[in-house]
């Protein structure tokens, strides 16, 4: 049921992600994929609009046309971290939907950890990051990077991660007009499960690959075209299992004169890269 938030809800920032590179290393034996990436942030995503609720109702004020309330991330979020604590409280809880739902950006992940940050401190209850990455594993394998708050590399399913410090960079990231299918990606038996693992250290701007891109290429030509106008210009990948395709420049102008040239019909954004989180302050 939709609620009706007031003028005065505050804004709270869900950062969009990238993902630098994506080696798929091995799979556990319960089936799930162990992964090498990079995230990076970037200073464009959805907006949520987020306020405490004294009756302890969880309401959306906007829900997701085609997700029933029991699948939607934000809603099961706020509703996952009031169990866990048996807060009494409740939550109005708006969304601005900028990203695009199956676009590798990370959105409803993001959407999930700007819940859980947000009202960790609206309700009072000083959590520690640890703990709320906990809680948003559960919620999803990208959650956990947005509640850390930093550029990070990541190991496991993407749960173990680590600090890493990269060089600033503007982006140019183009939306085909496509929904992939994560399950259906890493389900391919024509995915690459052994790429070797690496150490940290061997980071650089331009290393590595995403593993997922040849397979999602495939099955959806239109991720392929935007890839290859986009390498027109240098280095492009897709990001997470796609279908947003992105390349880095040094600067915001170099970006945006990219961005101009594409052709008619072929969408996007430029965005800078976010060293932190806007939250990274609200969880110790």
């Amino acid at each position: 049921m939709a609620g009706t938030l007031t003028l005065e809800a505050p804004a709270y920032a869900a950062p969009a992600k990238l993902n630098l590179f994506l080696h798929v290393v091995g799979r556990r034996a319960d089936g799930y994929h162990l992964l090498q990436t990079v995230f990076r942030f970037l200073d464009f995503g959805d907006i949520l609009h987020i306020e405490s609720r004294p009756d302890g109702r969880i309401r959306l004020c906007q829900p997701i046309p085609g997700v029933p309330e029991e699948k939607d991330l934000c809603h099961r979020a706020a509703s996952l971290l009031k169990a866990r604590t048996g807060c009494r409280l409740g939550a109005e809880i708006g969304l601005d939907k900028r990203l695009p739902m199956g676009g590798g950006l990370g959105g409803g992940s993001s959407d999930a950890a700007t819940v859980l940050l947000a009202l960790n401190r609206l309700w009072g209850l000083d959590l520690p990051r640890a703990e709320l990455q906990a809680l948003g594993l559960e919620l999803g394998a990208d959650v956990p990077v947005f509640v850390f708050g930093r550029s990070a590399f990541a190991e496991g399913v993407g749960e173990r991660l680590q600090a890493v410090a990269l060089a600033p960079a503007s982006y140019v990231v183009l939306v085909p007009p496509v929904h992939v299918s994560t399950p259906a990606i890493f389900a391919s038996p024509a995915l690459t499960r052994n790429t070797p693992a690496v150490k940290m250290r061997v980071f650089s701007e331009g290393f590595g690959h995403n593993d997922l891109e040849p397979v999602v290429c495939d099955l959806y030509p239109q991720v392929a075209e935007h890839l290859a106008w986009l390498r027109q210009f240098g280095d492009a990948r897709m990001t997470g299992s796609g279908a947003c395709v992105f390349a880095a420049f040094p600067d915001r102008a170099t970006a945006e004169r990219v961005f101009a040239a594409r052709p008619d019909g072929m969408n996007g954004f430029v965005a800078d890269g976010l060293d932190t989180h806007p939250l990274l302050g609200w969880a110790a």
